[in-house]
């Protein structure tokens, strides 16, 4: 963030913007689609959030200066500590209607830079931190049309800048680090509005570079915590403050976390009935040693390609090294319905921060974790638009893959760079979506969007299939959404609930009858997506309460 952008000479402006060309054409066609969903929504999506109503929330930072939306009916925000901007009349979030392909302005009242958030169990977004005046803000919104952005200050105990937060089996939320924050508390504070110290946020952070921002956060299926900075990670009781468990680093030792941002998830949760359920997680991209460093003098090393996944209920747990067709950081790793992961957005050299992203990385990947290692990555057709620092995606009710974003300069910057500000929003459709499906693609009839579910119980789920049914290859997933932000798209959750029986019931219906998750460290409270996957095909999701 801090970067000092730099000035760069004509010829190297050509010769690089020349080598984004020749990248764009090296990578190999295949699957997927893309559609301009808006030009302009006047913010640039630095953050983003689906809630429950289909809309997605989406926001910037305050002290850009003026974005290209106007807020409505005169409003204004006036913020004498406001860096950039006293008195400002633009909005810097949007509420955007997925099923209406239309936005509305919002109205922050202070400034919510590389800050961080969460879906509560009662599907409203509460969203912490920011820069400046925000940095110990805590924030609401409500799913309703008219409704806005509402703020608590001094909601924090700490400043929270680069922080990041998972939903817990309580219904909390947990924010841990940020920027010289080597430490965590809870939201909203009902219990203690103490913080925690946690000294693996210091050990890995490195002097002058941290490599160690937005770490990846993950509950475990045992209610402990997965924190990875870096290139590393601890297993944490964070109700007891203790760290249960030790992982090694991942080989070769390079960092994974902001700056040198590569991306993770929580790999699909299946056999949830088991007595011993597996969790995995993946790692991909990031940036070698140094790269930061080397970025602000102005060389661009190329990205990492690999990706590391360990299973993290092991005894002995090692991660096991993959290439990617492609080198990638500040990408993106979204749960697709059918447990396949979308790699997408970032840059093919470089690092985060201000003009500090070359090689455009146009190419999604898909990767199928259940595939044998060596072929679980599927280069998809690309976009026209890079996406590099402060970019975003997220998974829409429909299948299709939300992305907007990209800003790598300190103000709105729409001419004269390298890359422009970037205030278009888009949608990757992979291709389960494909027409040519249509005939194996399940419709759902039953429950009704909204419904509230039971934990460990019996569930039917009632489709429409027309075409033949293969009942083994029927199963029901839940996806919890995520708030995405830099890489990382918190609280990310899937869950394969699989198949107990499948009936048929005549005119191409079906009965699905499934067990819910048993617990909340598997499934916290809270609104998730439901959708049936019939040979790889998923239905459009609903809408469903755990609770």
């Amino acid at each position: 963030m801090s970067a000092t952008p730099f000035v760069f000479s004509v010829l190297i402006l050509q010769l690089l913007f020349a080598s984004q060309q020749c990248h764009r054409f090296l990578a190999a066609a295949a699957d997927g689609r893309w559609q301009l969903l808006q030009k302009s929504i006047g913010v640039s999506a630095m953050h983003m959030q689906l809630l429950r109503n289909d809309r997605v929330v989406v926001f910037d930072r305050t002290d850009f200066g003026p974005s290209k939306l106007p807020l409505p009916n005169g409003k204004c925000r006036n913020d004498p500590s406001d860096t950039a901007l006293k008195v400002d009349c633009t909005a810097h979030s949007v509420e955007y209607d997925v099923l209406t392909n239309t936005f509305r302005p919002l109205m922050v009242q202070t400034d919510v830079w590389c800050s961080s958030g969460a879906i509560m169990p009662n599907g409203n977004l509460v969203q912490t931190g920011g820069f400046n005046d925000g940095e110990r803000r805590v924030r609401t919104f409500s799913p309703c049309s008219t409704c806005d952005w509402q703020e608590t200050p001094n909601g924090l105990a700490a400043k929270r800048w680069y922080a990041s937060n998972h939903i817990l089996p309580d219904g909390r939320q947990i924010v841990v680090g940020g920027r010289r924050q080597f430490n965590y508390e809870f939201v909203p504070k009902t219990i203690t509005a103490n913080t925690f110290s946690l000294p693996f946020l210091s050990q890995t952070s490195e002097r002058g570079v941290e490599n160690n921002l937005y770490p990846f956060v993950f509950l475990n299926v045992d209610g402990n915590l997965f924190i990875f900075a870096n290139n590393r990670a601890i297993l944490l009781d964070y109700m007891k403050n203790k760290v249960v468990k030790t992982y090694p680093t991942i080989p070769g030792g390079d960092p994974r976390s902001y700056p040198s941002t590569g991306s993770a998830i929580l790999l699909p949760l299946k056999n949830l009935k088991a007595a011993a359920i597996q969790a995995e997680v993946l790692v991909c991209g990031g940036a070698p040693k140094g790269s930061y460093v080397q970025a602000v003098r102005g060389k661009f090393i190329g990205a990492l390609n690999t990706c590391a996944r360990i299973k993290i209920t092991d005894p002995n747990p090692q991660w096991v090294m993959e290439t990617m067709p492609l080198a990638r950081v500040m990408g993106d790793m979204i749960l697709l319905p059918n447990g396949n992961v979308l790699l997408i957005n970032g840059a093919g050299s470089g690092t985060a921060g201000w003009e500090l992203g070359r090689n455009p990385v146009l190419n999604p990947v898909l990767y199928k974790p259940d595939n044998k290692i060596g072929t679980r990555f599927e280069t998809q057709n690309p976009t026209t638009v890079p996406r590099l620092y402060h970019s975003t995606a997220a998974l829409l009710r429909d299948g299709r893959v939300l992305v907007g974003g990209s800003n790598p300069h300190a103000f709105y910057n729409l001419t004269g760079v390298l890359f422009p500000t970037e205030l278009s929003l888009e949608a990757f459709s992979p291709a389960y979506l494909d027409t040519k499906f249509n005939n194996i693609r399940p419709t759902i009839t039953a429950p009704k969007s909204m419904s509230g579910i039971k934990y460990g119980t019996k569930l039917t789920v009632r489709v429409v299939i027309t075409g033949k049914v293969a009942k083994n290859q029927v199963s029901v997933t839940m996806v919890a959404p995520a708030f995405n932000t830099h890489s990382f798209s918190m609280n990310q959750r899937l869950l394969v609930l699989g198949n107990d029986k499948v009936a048929a019931l005549g005119k191409a219906t079906y009965d699905i009858d499934v067990t819910t998750p048993r617990s909340g460290n598997l499934a916290p409270s809270g609104f998730y997506l439901l959708f049936v996957v019939h040979q790889g095909i998923p239905s459009k999701g609903i809408w469903v309460k755990l609770q």
